[in-house]
């Protein structure tokens, strides 16, 4: 079943979404404000009716689509930020189409990361170094998940704030260091030192190390 989020100011168009895409197969949980989604919900897609609210929301790495208005600069500058853009009034038939073309559109989710010492099961939510399982926080899971989902990759600062945390635009913090400093400690102490490393200067990657 397809998780989808919805934040949608109109009460009447809210529980309208609501009732005939939960009849459409699709698990929906709703909500009146960007500002009150659930930052560590994992949805396969999320619905936005509030164009404005794009600085505010904080659901990461997710298709997002924006419900707005007819406005040429506001479905520009959303389209910068967001996987689709459909103006009101609207034809629930061809947002349908939308949420399973964005959908497509993105690569399929490995429920199991296998890095041989490192295993996550996000089925279970269940990070494990050799068998043995480390206890992490809703954000240390999320940020150890995207940085092992390309293990060899350096993911920016900047792309990290917005898919773990759902910034998307600049915010000076610290936030960002403090939970890798917090996942590299416990990776550590669980026997895979010096994994979590910071590419000074651009951001973080991890230390994908193949076990013999």
């Amino acid at each position: 079943m397809t998780a989808l989020l919805l934040a949608e100011p109109e009460a009447a168009v809210r529980g309208f979404l609501e009732r005939q895409l939960t009849s459409d197969g699709f698990e929906v949980l709703s909500f009146e404000r960007a500002e009150q989604l659930p930052r560590a919900a994992e949805p396969d897609v999320l619905l936005l009716g509030d164009a404005g609210a794009l600085d505010r929301c904080t659901v990461p790495d997710c298709p997002l689509i924006v419900l707005g208005d007819a406005d040429a600069s506001e479905r520009v500058r959303a389209l910068a930020l967001a996987d689709d853009y459909l103006s009101r009034p609207f034809v629930y038939e061809e947002l349908v189409a939308r949420i399973h073309a964005v959908l497509r559109r993105r690569p399929p989710r490995r429920e199991l990361i296998d890095l041989g010492s490192l295993v996550i099961d996000r089925a279970s939510r269940r990070v494990s170094v050799r068998g043995r399982d480390v206890l992490l926080s809703a954000k240390e899971y999320a940020l150890l998940v995207k940085l092992a989902s390309d293990p060899d990759r350096v993911f920016t600062r900047e792309q990290l704030l917005r898919d773990v945390w759902g910034f998307r635009t600049y915010v000076p913090t610290r936030t960002l260091e403090s939970h890798a400093s917090r996942i590299r400690r416990k990776l550590a102490r669980a026997g895979l030192p010096g994994w979590v490393v910071n590419v000074w200067g651009v951001g973080y990657k991890l230390r994908h190390v193949v076990s013999g």
